[in-house]
């Protein structure tokens, strides 16, 4: 098949098989959630990680995870890290996840070691598919709308097996705690996918404001990728890192030692000739980092509650004579 012209620009030929296996899944639930404590406090009487806690529903949002991506990803495929602190409030959210997918971190390192730490354990199984990394922290609102676009970032990997795929979300404000994604040419058309021009994590307000007039995304972190080539991209920029984490869990000691680093900032944001993003439609997504990102997303869902009462009110007044 005949490479297009954004394929031969970008050096990637398109595999010509269909995905085969059904992808694995990364759900990282290691974080201590301090930006949130006072919250979880009054919710759960203690201050416990946000991850864990149920500030919605019935569901805690590790719980609303897992329910939301396993019409996509098995249990036997999924693996979760968490921290050997939280095992206690862990455990008993996670009695459908087989024990042996349970990556117990030995302590909180940001969310590079934390990839790391699960990547290393997902490759000795020898997976053949792709893999999601999923934050465990995040508000959906439509799970099989936003199911339907990893299928299509995976889709997209498996098409182009170097490439990492980041689903992009379009800001609804400027937000200097998130981070964003400047869409390139495109790779794809339809469904649209873009090659990405520049990645900035954690921008100025200012920044954040001329991104999202220039139609920049924000990072989702949510990621489809082959294990394999993530690692050798690991292994180029942060191979010390990487070799460091094998002996740990070779030996069972020497975390205490692991520098902590963020994979956003101090890895993504080096390889935008890496990565695609996928825009996402559709779907109400919120990154539940502080306090104010989730007053904002409540005050929308009471916001959206009163106008269907409205409407609902105004369909069963009787219509005039």
């Amino acid at each position: 098949m005949p490479l297009t012209a954004t394929e031969a620009l970008n050096g990637a030929e398109p595999s010509k098989e269909q995905p085969r296996e059904r992808p694995w899944a990364l759900v990282l639930a290691g974080g201590d959630g301090r930006r949130l404590q006072v919250l979880t406090r009054k919710i759960a009487g203690a201050p416990i990680p946000k991850q864990y806690c149920r500030i919605t529903g019935d569901r805690s949002l590790l719980e609303a995870t897992l329910a939301r991506i396993v019409p996509l990803v098995p249990r036997e495929r999924t693996l979760v890290v968490v921290n050997r602190s939280h095992l206690e409030l862990a455990l008993p959210q996670l009695r459908d996840v087989p024990p042996a997918n349970v990556i117990v971190q030995p302590g909180n390192r940001d969310t590079g070691p934390g990839i790391v730490f699960g990547l290393l354990d997902l490759i000795a199984r020898r997976p053949v598919a792709p893999v999601v990394v999923f934050p465990s922290d995040h508000y959906v609102d439509d799970g099989s709308a936003f199911r339907e676009h990893v299928e299509r970032a995976t889709l997209l990997v498996d098409r182009f097996p170097t490439k990492i795929a980041l689903l992009g979300i379009r800001p609804t404000h400027p937000e200097p705690a998130f981070g964003y994604i400047e869409p390139g040419p495109p790779l794809v058309v339809s469904p649209p996918a873009y090659q990405v021009a520049a990645f900035h994590e954690k921008p100025s307000i200012e920044l954040a404001k001329h991104l999202q007039r220039r139609g920049a995304l924000w990072n989702s972190f949510v990621m489809v990728f082959h294990p394999s080539r993530l690692l050798a991209l690991l292994q180029q920029r942060r191979s010390a890192d990487v070799e460091r984490l094998r002996g740990v869990i070779r030996s069972g000691a020497g975390y205490e030692g692991v520098p902590s680093w963020n994979f956003s900032a101090d890895f993504l944001t080096q390889i935008p000739h890496h990565l695609v993003v996928v825009p996402v439609d559709g779907v109400s997504w919120s990154d539940w980092g502080t306090p104010e990102a989730v007053e904002r997303t409540l005050a929308a869902l009471r916001s959206e509650e009163t106008e269907r009462h409205l409407a609902e009110s105004s369909a069963q007044m009787p219509s005039p004579e």
